[in-house]
């Protein structure tokens, strides 16, 4: 690619509207503006001092009045109502105790040894250490592109001191309070202001004061919360202001959660340190930025322009902060923001498995978990689902459950006792704005993608399927494992074609890879068909991401037999041949193969999946490997990855290629008619349909395409 393409695309990736504030910001740096308004001596202990004459000795009176106007802490009992004690132990107690013993939580997933208090700038997980005393500016960003900075960013977002002051709320021990005012001066120490990587990203910032503001209004009545330690957590929130106000044009110039995570730090501080010289332009200031970015990053049906569930939590989570904390100040949020996030809650309920409380892991999945307020693991959504209905709706989405837990820290005892509204879920979802599409059944769900990119693309996946069954994520996403690190395979695997349910042509990804998170030639799609009745829902759909390679076109049909799902891939091309490789991404289980066949006993249910694909198509089932090139592997939580089996099909095709995978009930009698795959174009012949009505609803709504014989 020439440079005057690749600088088009590279525009492109970041915004045409955006450019502007990228360009600014490059002046802004590059002139050494931002240095200046950032030196770090106009941010110390006593520029604090110069201007905000506060005095320290009285200073937890002050902070008991800020309190008033903050979440209130629940009840012991009504903490224990919703958490038995074996349940508490593993999602607070245990971890608090490993932390005190030096391993730090990392990730929702993991344990990193960096001593007590934390060594906050080690990544202990490559044995790295990221440079403290000197300006953030001046350093690296990745450590020469071998290291990963949201490791070392991690133990810095503070969230343990969520799980310190909740263990404190129930049972009132001084040494979790202790610990978690340890673990603040430890902070501030080691971290002076602009001088470490703790200091370069403003949305770490905002998590990590929103961690510490929480935890000290929680642990307030403690000894450990001295006028001194409140004092310098009032200079932090200055300094942390100082910096947002400075630089959120770095947020908003991404378009992405930074900037309304950075608009919510602005907002946070405004409202409750009025003590403050700035706090009123502040206040305003991150309303304004808030309100702009809700409008421009959530789409009309209500998904959000970084196409990731777990960032989409972020954005629901940074707005019921937001909406709470101006509530309790006589600061209501505009009906614009509002609107946008009670969409944004609506769709989340559409994506939430109804059995295990899990979504696809689709998209960019950073480990972020902004406000961890129940005893649920990371991957379990019914925490922010419960808590967003009620912000927008006063109603609960769910029944009572552990998840309640979140609803009652933000909006106290009468929330946790509204009346439930359950989710309604149609068998047949459309989120065209997002490019969101779902089939819904008794006992089962899927989801695809079919969207013409308008906004920066994280993963090259388009018409991936998602999977559910009874709670069991049976095809499943990839995952993004980490961001950065040493070059190679994992850099690039997690977000190519090949982690994702969907078919690859000649080996290449939909997009063409650009710089850091960029990619190039944005995938376009077009949606066919989408119809639905009773027991069957119909799905066809194209994509032109391989059109650069001969003309390439992958379409896609899924039709769902009450709980069984007929998915026939077609791809056609101007020239020919081509590499065409097919992968199924399966969850864990002991799969055994008949034939084309493979079936397993998951969760006391058996599922099968078969194939019916051209003679020429090779079959592999895969796990765990990582030579010539990674296969089977997915990642969860991020910094982990873990094996999974993959069915494999591929081969070099001399035409136009059909194959054709069923998925459902083992005791199900859909197959496909014949020992091959009907041609491109030509109608799908299913036999074992003994339901004639079944027969003649897929008929018509697949308008002929899919036919009973």
């Amino acid at each position: 690619m020439n440079i005057w393409r690749r600088s088009y695309w590279t525009a492109k990736g970041v915004g045409w509207d955006n450019l502007p504030r990228r360009l600014l910001q490059e002046f802004r740096t590059r002139s050494g503006l931002l240095r200046k308004r950032l030196a770090p001596a106009g941010l110390g202990v006593e520029a604090f001092r110069a201007a905000c004459p506060i005095p320290v000795e009285g200073h937890k009176a002050r902070w008991a009045q800020r309190a008033g106007r903050f979440l209130a802490v629940p009840r012991p009992e009504d903490l224990a109502a919703l958490a038995d004690e074996p349940l508490w132990a593993r999602h607070v107690t245990d971890v608090a105790e490993k932390a005190l013993a030096g391993e730090y939580p990392m990730f929702s997933a993991r344990y990193a040894p960096l001593g007590w208090p934390p060594d906050f700038n080690r990544d202990a997980l490559n044995d790295v250490r990221w440079e403290s005393g000197r300006p953030w500016w001046d350093g690296p960003d990745s450590l020469g592109g071998q290291a990963d900075i949201k490791l070392v960013w991690e133990a810095s977002r503070f969230s343990l001191a969520y799980t310190l002051a909740r263990a404190y709320a129930r049972d009132g021990g001084e040494r979790w309070a202790q610990a978690f005012w340890q673990m603040f001066e430890a902070w501030v120490q080691q971290n002076p202001p602009e001088r470490s990587v703790a200091w370069r990203c403003g949305q770490e910032m905002t998590f990590r004061l929103m961690a510490m503001l929480f935890a000290a209004v929680v642990t307030l009545p403690s000894q450990a919360a001295t006028d001194r330690r409140l004092w310098a957590l009032t200079c932090l929130a200055w300094q942390t202001g100082r910096h947002l106000a400075v630089n959120i044009n770095a947020a908003q110039s991404q378009k992405n959660n930074h900037g309304i995570s950075e608009a919510v730090g602005l907002w946070t501080i405004g409202l409750l340190f009025d003590e403050l010289p700035q706090a009123r332009a502040w206040r305003d200031r991150g309303r304004r930025i808030l309100v702009g970015e809700m409008r421009r990053q959530v789409y009309d049906d209500g998904s959000f322009v970084q196409n990731s569930l777990n960032y989409h939590r972020v954005l629901m989570d940074d707005m019921l902060w937001a909406i709470r904390l101006g509530r309790l100040s006589d600061q209501p949020l505009p009906a614009e923001a509002l609107d946008r996030f009670a969409a944004a809650g609506r769709w989340l309920e559409q994506m939430i498995d109804p059995v295990s409380g899990r979504v696809p892991n689709y998209g960019a999945n950073d480990g972020a978990h902004v406000l961890p307020l129940a005893c649920a693991d990371y991957l379990d959504y019914r925490p922010v689902v419960q808590a967003a209905a009620y912000a927008a709706r006063g109603t609960r989405a769910l029944p009572t459950g552990p998840w309640d837990e979140k609803l009652l820290w933000l909006f106290g005892r009468e929330a946790a006792a509204a009346p439930v509204e359950p989710v309604q879920r149609d068998a047949l979802g459309s989120c065209p704005d997002g490019g969101y599409f779902l089939l819904r059944g008794g006992d089962s769900w899927c989801m695809t993608r079919c969207h013409s990119y308008r906004d920066r693309p994280g993963q090259t996946d388009m018409l991936h399927v998602d999977l559910w069954c009874g709670g069991v994520n049976v095809l499943r996403d990839g995952g993004s494992y980490l961001y950065n690190g040493p070059p190679g395979a994992w850099r690039h695997y997690f977000h190519s074609t090949a982690a994702h349910n969907t078919v690859e042509i000649d080996g290449a990804d939909q997009m063409t890879k650009g710089p850091r998170f960029l990619w190039f030639h944005w995938t376009r799609s077009r949606v066919l068909a989408l119809a639905g009745q009773g027991d069957v829902g119909f799905f066809r759909g194209e994509h032109y991401g391989f059109r650069r390679l001969g003309g390439a076109i992958h379409r896609r049909t899924l039709c769902r037999l009450r709980d069984t799902y007929v998915i026939v891939d077609e791809i056609l091309a101007s020239a020919w041949p081509h590499e065409v490789t097919l992968r199924w991404r399966l969850c864990p289980g002991p799969w055994r193969r008949t034939g084309n066949t493979w079936a397993a006993d998951l969760g006391g249910r058996e599922l099968a999946l078969s194939l019916v694909v051209p003679p020429a198509m090779d079959i592999q089932f895969l796990s765990g490997q990582e030579e010539p090139r990674p296969e089977g592997w997915e990642s969860l939580y991020y910094s982990t990855r873990t094996p999974v089996p993959v069915v494999r099909v591929g081969g070099m095709a001399q035409g136009p290629v059909c194959m054709v995978t069923i998925v459902g009930p083992a005791g199900d009698t859909t197959r496909c008619a014949g020992a091959n795959p009907p041609l491109p174009g030509e109608p799908l012949v299913l036999t074992g349909l003994a339901d004639a009505g079944l027969a003649r609803a897929m008929e018509e709504c697949s308008g002929g395409a899919i036919r009973a014989e």
